[in-house]
């Protein structure tokens, strides 16, 4: 029920689930075991049955291969986030510190492995753009887990952003490489 909790109040209350989450520890196995381990099954599951299932017409020996790429590499990509985020902190007056930076990443992360739902069905795919809340998510957490100043705060975030939609693409540029597809 503690999951439950964590992601409807990251969606619903991030201003103020984010000092909740200042307060506790960053266990490494519970946030990519019990959290990233289980979210980021949203889109890779998602994208297998829409790719083969529902309405592509993707093999489903490349589909399933597609969805773990896609699975495994949303660990890859919350961890070069967060090493990102604490890469960052020095230029915008924050407080480096990779424990918070790994917090901030998987957390803000949620809004986006929830969109992935919408990879069911390929005509609604475009509802992913929803999982863009997590840039909002990251905003409000990046004074209170990295101690930026407020008003650094944007332009930082706007950065990390910037970093991950990079990366983001390189990844995407990577799975079409390897199973095409939209």
């Amino acid at each position: 029920m503690e999951f439950i909790d964590r992601v409807k109040a990251i969606l619903f209350s991030p201003h103020s689930e984010w000092p909740v989450i200042a307060r506790e520890s960053a266990d490494l196995r519970v946030l990519f075991g019990q959290y990233v381990a289980i979210l980021a099954l949203i889109p890779a599951v998602s994208h297998f049955i829409g790719m083969s299932l529902v309405g592509g017409y993707t093999p489903i020996g490349t589909a399933l291969l597609a969805g773990l790429f896609i699975y495994v590499t949303s660990f890859v990509v919350v961890y070069a986030a967060a090493l990102i985020i604490d890469v960052l902190a020095p230029n915008f007056g924050a407080h480096k510190g990779f424990a918070n930076a790994l917090r901030l990443a998987v957390y803000s992360y949620t809004p986006f492995w929830l969109a992935g739902i919408f990879l069911l069905v390929p005509g609604l795919s475009f509802l992913t753009v929803l999982g863009f809340y997590g840039l909002y998510t990251l905003w409000i957490g990046l004074p209170l887990l990295m101690r930026a100043p407020q008003d650094q705060a944007l332009l930082y975030a706007a950065s990390v952003v910037a970093c991950a939609l990079i990366l983001a693409l390189a990844v995407g540029v990577a799975r079409l490489a390897l199973f095409g597809g939209p």
